[in-house]
């Protein structure tokens, strides 16, 4: 077998992660699984990740940064608040909701498996303190880029606008409507922006 660092060992064992547990779910899926599928030893997985707690938060780490480099494909941070939040909850949407919607899935399961097994300081509690730090810093970016100020804190507007989110992919994984689903989506980041009320801060101009 030639030699692979280790780096790219660790990541080639979770992308093989992520395609296991995204296509037969989180109770199905078994490190033996995910070492076949990624096409090394058992023992070499073993080696890598000691635990599978260890490998499921490097799967959690590697969705996030996912979501983050999809979002900011078409981010114009320097338009304003306002657009980034449309713009990143749409592209995000069309990539990795209709996209991918084994990958939002397994991301429940997750949750639940840590809600179940870890109790409140586990994976699950990991998840939604990585997005919701993810959406406050986009938005303070923005806002301060485009030279705004919102109404509310970042982190306020953050767990909002995730728990919109994460309520109107529950319904698309439920009853994938697309067309009722980009309605719906549109009209909860109205929401938010009213809510946001971004506007120029006092002494600078647009």
């Amino acid at each position: 077998m030639a030699y692979v660092r280790a780096v790219e060992r660790e990541q080639q064992i979770v992308a093989a992660a992520i395609r296991v547990l995204s296509d037969i779910g989180v109770p199905n899926t078994t490190l033996r699984g995910v070492a076949a599928e990624a096409g090394v030893p058992l023992g070499t997985l073993h080696y890598v990740f000691p635990s599978k707690d260890k490998l499921l938060r490097a799967v959690i780490a590697a969705v996030i940064d996912d979501v983050l480099d999809t979002v900011q494909s078409d981010l114009d941070v320097g338009s304003g608040v306002a657009h980034a939040m449309r713009t990143g909850v749409t592209t995000f949407w069309k990539t990795l909701v209709e996209g991918e919607i084994g990958l939002q899935i397994m991301q429940y399961e997750l949750e639940l498996y840590s809600a179940r097994s870890e109790g409140p300081r586990g994976l699950a509690q990991l998840q939604y303190e990585r997005y919701t730090s993810l959406i406050a810093d986009l938005c303070e970016r923005a806002a301060r880029d485009a030279g705004e100020r919102c109404a509310v804190d970042f982190g306020v507007l953050a767990r909002l606008s995730l728990a919109l989110v994460d309520g109107l992919i529950l319904q698309y994984i439920a009853s994938p409507d697309s067309d009722r689903a980009h309605r719906d989506l549109d009209r909860a980041v109205d929401m938010v922006v009213l809510l946001a009320d971004p506007r120029p801060v006092a002494g600078r101009s647009r």
